[in-house]
């Protein structure tokens, strides 16, 4: 019989609510109980209670669009640096990680798609992120322009059928030439076109999403400003029911009041916090790679040492949930809907991931009353385990 762990006395954030005094029950890798105390839910033999009473226990975290953490890259490093990625945003709480390329040479990507579908494969990572070279070069950020193409649905499908079945999103300018046959390849592939990266107007980005995008690539960031005679893709994306927003709550990349007047017509149904996190994610300020782009991280915001556009961000998903609630005053259910349940279900994996349910995965998050991270578990063994500081 598998050995179950018994979490006790937290306030327990559930799809339906949070539970006070609550517990949630894990049988081996597995979540077998979550609500209210009751007599009798736990199985027989090797029982480990842990009192968290004071604290918030809550899903683990998944980030849908990362580059690198612990002062290693998934750009560009090697399979141990992608591993001690990983590991450094488990230790702030995400169980579930897709890993974002940038742009590049194209048989780089193939490369690149190649040494992270491995990762996903044996479980690591949830899946990959094409970030370019499909993108604007009004909009392109740190991305380097040499190498940025128009989005030719031959070789968006080159990028995917690299990644062995574990392409997740690509981020696509869909206005360039071939970007809105692009989309309606990938949505036939069943991998997710993301709007980003974009010079597009409104009426384009309504096309877009006509043909199938369903995720606005960090919604404020790399796009034309809203306007009240030009609205561009930022009111399409969000006034439309079928796009998730990708929002980096950093304090760097958005305003609050941006976040709020996000959070306020999407609805918290169809926001996914994401870090955008480069290699000093985690780790500190400094010069650093994104791609062949050198970056300078000073007091935890990364900028290209060339022109200083901002280069990703050192958000680390615990960061971004303490800053919602502490902050930006958003209620804890709709920022564990924006870090779990909303990217879990956009990447297919809401019945394993995502919520404190019977039968999914015990991945989960314990805070303290103010919200800073003091236990990390996936698939049931703790990765940070709260007990022990």
């Amino acid at each position: 019989m598998a050995p179950t762990t018994v979490l006790a006395g937290a306030r327990v954030v559930l799809p339906t609510g949070t539970v006070d005094d609550g517990r949630v029950i894990v049988e081996g890798t597995r979540i077998v109980a979550g609500g209210p105390p009751a007599p009798g839910t736990a199985a027989a033999g090797d029982v480990r209670t842990v009192d968290l009473s004071g604290h918030w226990v809550v899903p683990g975290f998944v980030d849908l669009h990362n580059h690198g953490g612990g002062g290693a890259s998934f750009t560009s490093g090697t399979v141990d640096d992608v591993l001690h990625g990983i590991r450094t945003h488990r230790l702030h709480g995400t169980t579930t990680l897709v890993a974002s390329t940038v742009t590049g040479d194209m048989d780089f990507l193939v490369r690149r798609a190649g040494l992270l579908a491995e990762l996903a494969q044996q479980g690591d990572l949830a899946g990959i992120h094409f970030e370019g070279p499909f993108i604007s070069p009004c909009r392109k950020g740190a991305h380097s322009e040499e190498l940025l193409r128009d989005p030719d649905p031959a070789e968006v499908r080159k990028l995917v059928d690299a990644a062995h079945g574990h392409a997740r999103m690509v981020t696509l300018a869909t206005e360039l030439p071939g970007g809105l046959d692009s989309v309606r390849l990938l949505a036939e592939l069943g991998v997710i076109a993301a709007v980003g990266h974009t010079d597009a107007t409104y009426e384009q980005t309504v096309a877009a999403i006509d043909a199938g995008a369903t995720v606005a690539t960090h919604l404020f960031n790399a796009m034309p400003a809203l306007g009240h005679r030009s609205p561009g893709p930022i009111t399409a994306l969000l006034e439309d029911e079928r796009v998730t927003v990708e929002l980096i709550n950093d304090g760097t990349h958005l305003h609050p009041a941006a976040l709020q007047l996000a959070f306020h017509h999407a609805g918290p149904h169809r926001v996914a916090f994401i870090t955008d996190a480069m290699d000093a994610a985690g780790f500190g300020d400094g010069r650093y790679l994104l791609g062949p782009l050198e970056v300078e991280v000073a007091d935890g915001v990364a900028r290209l040492v060339e022109g200083g556009s901002i280069a990703g961000s050192t958000l680390t998903l615990d960061r971004a949930f303490q800053r919602a609630v502490t902050v930006d005053r958003l209620p804890v259910e709709h920022v564990v809907a924006a870090l779990s349940a909303n990217p879990a279900r956009l990447l297919g994996l809401g019945d394993r991931i995502g919520s404190l349910e019977p039968g999914k995965d015990a991945d989960l998050v314990v805070l303290d009353a103010d919200f800073a991270l003091k236990g990390v578990m996936r698939r049931g063994e703790w990765v940070v385990d709260p007990q022990q500081g």
